[in-house]
């Protein structure tokens, strides 16, 4: 196998994740700024932040599309055009209405990087290392957002404009992976499935493993149904269990409440007593536990299973969430260590379990003819509600405190245990074309 080769086309392709972390979170150190700058009620700062969040929904939803009509790289190009169109614009924004325009415009890359960057990694890995591989996604995602929440800290929160250049050094590595994408090949499993590109194809995977190509190419052949892979069949039957299995893991993330704590560490911190410079520190402490456990996520993944870190998350959460809605409830939230602390562990809680494991879990469970529907419907609903909570949280959080609110993420992840233990299957160390055997109800 060509190690060297397959790390280079995933590690460059979750350069989206990179940009999908730093725009999610780099908002978090300037709306503070931007609320004063023009004025902003609670309600209106909500929706100035979740406007990136209504453009993944769109991107997540459409963003299958023209990953089946041009491609996986082709798609990821005009992905990474759209990252630096949204960092350039949001640094120039004259009123707050240019800027959810270009915010908008840089969600719809992260909606579609959800579903096409894990989609083609998926497709090019090989089975025993496909996890590791594909959650290389999701330690970029991660590394984004620790170097979002240090940069912001770097550039610090004192200038009125200072949040101009929070958003717009995101320009750098966006032109970097317009340039990267360019070395990456098409993906074998669209060239066949796609386009019928069986020889293009055959170079890709001899590159890949020449002592396995002949045999994944006859797997992709032998799942090829050609069947037309269009809305009316995804929605036929046949594909119900992974439907439901993508929807649920999509719904859990966001019932934990990340997204809130990702978009509004240092407003939460804030509420603490903590000071301003400090509550921005904090926030890089958020990002330096992510992306450690991350990482513990990579090294796991494909020893002990999706499943298996599933439920070690859910605990995590459950604990981390009611110990911080106690200390909101009781007043102990006010020593303005304790709930920096606990989110803390929240986080490591999520990155070794649900953020390790989602975007690998959707990529995979879905057939070659579908998968681009799947992953469509998988991060739509992910970023359906990463919208509704981001954007209500302003709101919810001043008119409830933050006892309710944690309390309700505690009891939703009550319910993602119950999944994991109950109803999650295991997908390690399985072919693609092996588990759509198991996935897909025959006619």
């Amino acid at each position: 196998m060509n190690h060297k080769k397959v790390l280079f086309w995933s590690f460059t392709v979750a350069l989206g994740g990179f940009l999908f972390g730093f725009d999610t979170a780099v908002i978090s150190g300037g709306e503070q700024a931007i609320q004063k700058l023009w004025g902003l009620s609670d309600a209106m700062t909500g929706q100035m932040v979740a406007m990136a969040l209504y453009g993944t929904i769109i991107g997540a939803l459409l963003g299958g599309i023209p990953a089946d009509l041009i491609g996986r790289k082709t798609s990821l190009f005009w992905i990474a055009v759209l990252y630096f169109i949204s960092a350039v614009g949001s640094a120039l924004a004259p009123d707050v209405y240019s800027l959810m325009f270009y915010r908008f415009i840089g969600g719809l890359g992260v909606g579609a990087s959800s579903v096409v960057a894990p989609m083609y990694i998926s497709e090019i890995a090989p089975r025993e290392s496909r996890g590791r591989l594909t959650a290389m996604f999701q330690f970029n995602i991660v590394l984004g957002i620790l170097m979002a929440y240090f940069s912001n800290w770097l550039i610090g929160n004192g200038g009125a404009d200072n949040w101009r250049w929070m958003l717009g050094v995101e320009a750098f590595p966006a032109f970097a992976f317009v340039v990267m994408i360019l070395f990456v090949p098409r993906s074998p499993r669209w060239l066949i499935v796609k386009r019928g590109l069986v020889d293009e194809a055959r170079r890709v995977l001899e590159i890949i493993n020449p002592a396995t190509a002949e045999e994944n190419l006859a797997a992709i052949h032998a799942s090829n149904t050609h069947r037309k892979p269009g809305l009316s069949e995804f929605f036929s039957g046949r594909y119900n269990l992974p439907i439901i299995l993508a929807f649920l893991v999509a719904l859990f993330n966001q019932l934990s409440g990340i997204n809130a704590v990702i978009y509004y560490a240092p407003r939460i911190f804030s509420e603490t007593g903590m000071g301003e410079s400090s509550a921005l520190l904090s926030s890089v402490g958020i990002g330096v536990v992510n992306l450690v456990f991350t990482m513990a996520g990579l090294a796991l993944i494909d020893r002990v299973g999706r499943r298996f870190l599933m439920i070690i998350g859910s605990f995590g959460y459950i604990i981390s969430l009611t110990m911080v809605a106690v200390a909101f409830f009781t007043g102990a939230a006010s020593n303005g260590y304790l709930v920096p602390v606990l989110l803390f562990v929240f986080i490591a809680s999520h990155a070794i379990g649900q953020g390790a494991v989602i975007w690998v879990f959707i990529s995979e469970i879905f057939p070659n003819n579908v998968r681009s529907w799947g992953n469509s419907l998988g991060c739509g609903t992910h970023w359906v509600f990463a919208a509704v909570i981001a954007g209500a949280f302003p709101f919810f959080a001043g008119k409830l405190g933050g006892g309710l609110i944690f309390a309700f993420f505690a009891f939703m992840m009550l319910f993602q245990l119950l999944w994991a233990w109950k109803m999650m299957p295991e997908t390690k160390g399985i072919s693609l074309e092996d588990l759509e055997k198991q996935m897909v109800k025959e006619k």
